[in-house]
């Protein structure tokens, strides 16, 4: 009997995922523990393994979104008979959740012309060295630009290796890009965000001069210990800080009723190619400063390499996202919610202080916290926003 192939639940919190990919093409054989599919969710993505040996027969296509425990392929044994018609499948509502972890295997690159290497999965190869189809002339549509199964058979048929424009005849659009995992995802929320909750922002700056010369000690004494403390660390020490003494901030609305939470766990936004993920220091109240930016490197590496677990981006009661590095002085963040505040940080820049009549150059950055006025006020919101000021200014208190 064929062994059903099903889309794994990532987390307890998963509600649909998406087939990405397939690494093993219709028909093709795997071996059991070998890479199957390319799972996409919402949060984190996962390489699934086969539980099989035998030939694979996919019952839907790179791209399909369905619910964890549906019924996406089959393997069929070595002598079984395939048939024709694939059965109907029994969805499996109950399926176990599964962690992702590092993948057993990456997608390898090919050399182009040049030298230039293109990012491309083995099916995807596979099926190009069939078709005859050069991948440096395929584009490539998936993460971060690698080439799929189907941009080749695209690129085969002739059709745009990109995917398919559902534009109006004449326009110059390049490409329509389905919105999906977590491009649709952060799309979803962030409306919903901006459509639920009475979202407000106000703007303080904050004197850095002591923080960047403790900053720059703390680069050097903490350099044999691989711990490079970063202004985003210091903002995130002094964030649990005042949360810690400002518990209004750190609450949520939920089931029309305020929750405010036990636990301090501040999310840090980082950027990738496919949009924005917020893993979560926990406990950051009862981190040190070290602990903290070891903990902050960690969670933005892993992130940048896909192995980030669900327990890794839950549990956040509250989070911080910088704009800082691309220049940008001052902005509003949008609340992730059900979190009641969020803290955007900006670029240190030139200022002027006055010491009598005697302008004084000095380090500057501006803070941007907006905040959920359903859950608390303007007033405990400014002492909140002060309490952090407060802290980076006088940041040897950042390290008791």
């Amino acid at each position: 009997m064929a062994t059903e192939i099903y889309l794994v639940k990532v987390g307890m919190t998963m509600h649909e995922g998406t087939v990405e990919e397939w690494y093993v093409g219709d028909g093709e054989r795997v071996q059991s523990g070998g890479l199957l599919y390319r799972l996409e969710t919402e949060k984190v993505n996962l390489d699934v393994d086969a539980e099989a040996t035998g030939t694979v027969k996919h019952l839907v296509a790179e791209g399909t979104t369905l619910a964890p425990g549906d019924v996406v392929g089959y393997i069929y044994a070595d002598g079984e008979t395939i048939p024709q018609q694939l059965p109907e499948p029994k969805p499996k509502r109950d399926v176990a959740v599964r962690e992702p972890s590092t993948p057993k295997s990456t997608p390898s690159a090919d050399a182009a012309g040049g030298g230039r290497r293109i990012a491309a999965s083995p099916a995807a190869r596979k099926l190009a060295a069939e078709l005859n189809v050069d991948l440096a002339g395929v584009a490539g549509t998936g993460p971060r630009g690698r080439v799929t199964r189907e941009d080749v058979q695209q690129a085969a048929a002739g059709a745009a290796a990109t995917a398919p424009a559902r534009v109006a005849e004449g326009s110059d659009a390049a490409a329509h890009i389905p919105l999906r995992g977590m491009r649709k995802t952060i799309a979803e929320r962030m409306h919903a965000s901006l459509r639920d909750s009475a979202q407000l922002t106000m703007d303080m700056e904050v004197d850095m001069d002591a923080a960047v010369r403790l900053r720059r000690a703390l680069v050097a004494e903490w350099e044999a210990d691989g711990v490079r403390v970063t202004y985003t660390d210091l903002v995130l020490a002094a964030a649990a800080k005042a949360l810690d003494r400002h518990p209004a901030m750190n609450a949520a609305l939920i089931d029309d009723g305020i929750v405010r939470w036990q636990h301090i766990g501040i999310g840090v936004a980082v950027a990738l190619d496919e949009g924005l993920i917020v893993p979560v220091v926990k406990d950051a109240a009862s981190k040190s400063l070290k602990e903290i930016a070891r903990a902050s490197a960690d969670l933005a590496e892993r992130a940048r390499q896909g192995r980030l677990t669900m327990d890794d981006v839950e549990g956040g009661t509250f989070t911080v996202t910088s704009l800082g590095m691309y220049g940008v002085d001052g902005f509003t963040p949008i609340l992730n919610p059900p979190q009641a505040g969020i803290l955007g940080v900006g670029r240190i820049y030139d200022g002027v202080r006055w010491e009598g009549e005697q302008p004084v150059k000095t380090a500057r950055m501006r803070l941007s916290l907006t905040w959920d006025h359903r859950v608390l006020d303007g007033a405990p919101a400014a002492q909140f926003l002060a309490a952090v000021r407060d802290r980076l200014e006088a940041p040897f208190r950042l390290l008791a």
